[in-house]
């Protein structure tokens, strides 16, 4: 028997993939994965580069309409909805985070929720949950092709390489293509991947998601239609190979072998309490002790007081931001999250306001902020930790380390908070009847007839919002 290639492989895998495949484990945290995208993507909404994805999106029809989250009178062409809906989730940086490290979920879900609407048969929510795993596998194993990956990233933002990919293998799925189909899925859609990192800690940086849901969709979509594109994409150093220095690809394991395991099932993913570049989370957990020993002492915490604050964090140039200016830097500065949960005692979603980032009192303490990257503090979200040292007037020292932040794949969130998330942010724009449905849906959702019953309840907006 002749040897498949490694594009070959994948293409074999995501047709034959079928949902007797699905473990307990893997749906549970798929679940999970899905309530969480859907939670930030409805806060999303009311951001400024989701209305602005919004207007543009409007600009364009087709016979085939998809449904835009919390927008009870909008539709837009599928792809677009994808789009819209991928630039919420992530328009506030507040959407899960796998390892090694990207955005696993906002690229496939709404390109599958907006494909979901337009075919002629409804898929039920275990084809769902099936294209959804489908396509997070395929980024978590493009992702081990490089040693490289599994740092903070220094050149592309890792979800628009691996997210259109993983975008595109989900919608081939749930189209039902071919083996070569789903391969030629898989090198259209590597035409499309590719974000630089500069445009980090800007309102550009949402599209990422964005386009990787809507090319995706798109690239099985032009390959239904016959499109076709190189057979061996992830095998060569000039095709799937140029977003990573050291590339090494393997083909993916026989899916139809007792012996395939979902990478989900060993690796879980991180869901974020404050809406912040993963990095932020251990400093503002190091800050909030830090604290709280300083105030257990001397009794109160006094601006004034203090002579100088201490980070100790991995080196990372794009989330050093020492005086951000805007949401989106704040968003991406261990300074900037530091200080905020010194002078609030808290970080939340008005934390990132243009209000609260112009306070002369946080710029106060901005500026007595140093930032050491010791050498032994790597720059992995598996093996980084955040130290911060505030030293007062007095000469007292006040330490404290974070290794393992509360929401992290180490310390994952408990389902009661995970659902306390989705409800406090979905019911900013849904009313209760859409915010205990989607629950509803996503909680029983390998019993679903019809997936699209999702859609509907995204749909109910409350009388405040729209």
């Amino acid at each position: 028997m002749l040897r498949k290639g490694i594009t070959e492989s994948f293409g074999a895998a995501i047709h034959a993939l079928n949902t007797t495949q699905l473990t307990d484990g893997v749906i549970n945290r798929s679940k999970r994965m899905m309530l969480d995208t859907l939670g930030v993507g409805l806060l999303g909404t009311r951001t400024a580069v989701f209305n602005k994805a919004l207007k543009y999106s409007q600009s364009f029809t087709s016979d085939e309409r998809s449904s835009v989250w919390g927008k009870s009178q909008i539709t837009l062409p599928p792809h677009y909805a994808a789009f819209v809906n991928g630039i919420a989730v992530h328009s506030m940086d507040f959407d899960d985070t796998w390892h090694p490290a990207t955005h696993p979920s906002g690229a496939v879900l709404p390109a599958l929720l907006a494909l979901t609407e337009s075919l002629p048969s409804r898929p039920s929510g275990l084809d769902l949950l099936l294209a959804f795993n489908v396509g997070i596998e395929v980024q978590g194993r493009l992702m081990r092709f490089s040693s490289e990956a599994y740092n903070i990233p220094e050149r592309f933002h890792p979800p628009s390489v691996v997210g259109v990919m993983g975008s595109a293998a989900a919608s081939a799925k749930l189209l039902g293509l071919s083996p070569a189909q789903c391969s030629h899925a898989l090198a259209i859609a590597a035409s499309s991947a590719g974000a630089p990192l500069a445009n980090t800690a800007t309102q550009t940086k949402p599209l990422h998601i964005g386009n990787a849901a809507r090319r995706g969709l798109e690239a099985a979509q032009l390959a239904q239609m016959g499109l076709e594109g190189n057979p061996a994409i992830l095998d060569m150093d000039c095709g799937f190979g140029v977003y990573y220095r050291d590339y090494s690809p393997s083909a993916m394991p026989d899916s139809t072998s007792s012996d395939f395991k979902w990478i989900l099932e060993d690796q879980d993913v991180a869901f974020k309490r404050i809406p912040a570049h993963l990095g932020m989370h251990w400093v503002v957990d190091a800050a909030l002790a830090a604290r709280a020993k300083l105030e257990n002492t001397v009794g109160n915490f006094d601006l004034s007081q203090i002579r100088q604050i201490t980070l100790r964090v991995p080196p990372s140039k794009y989330i050093n931001c020492p005086l951000p200016a805007t949401e989106h830097q704040a968003r991406h500065s261990f300074q900037f999250n530091a200080c905020s949960a010194l002078l609030d005692n808290k970080v939340t979603v008005s934390s990132y306001s243009e209000a609260q980032i112009n306070r002369p009192a946080l710029k106060e303490l901005l500026s007595k902020v140093k930032v050491e990257t010791p050498e032994m503090n790597l720059p992995s979200f598996d093996k980084m930790y955040c130290e911060v040292e505030v030293e007062t007037d007095q000469g007292q020292s006040f330490l404290a380390r974070c290794d393992t932040f509360y929401g992290h794949w180490r310390k994952p969130l408990s389902q009661q908070d995970l659902v306390e998330k989705f409800s406090s942010h979905a019911s900013t724009v849904l009313c209760t009847e859409g915010v205990e449905g989607v629950i509803d849906v996503i909680g029983n959702m390998e019993r679903v007839r019809d997936s699209s019953a999702l859609g509907s309840y995204l749909r109910m907006t409350s009388c405040q919002y729209e």
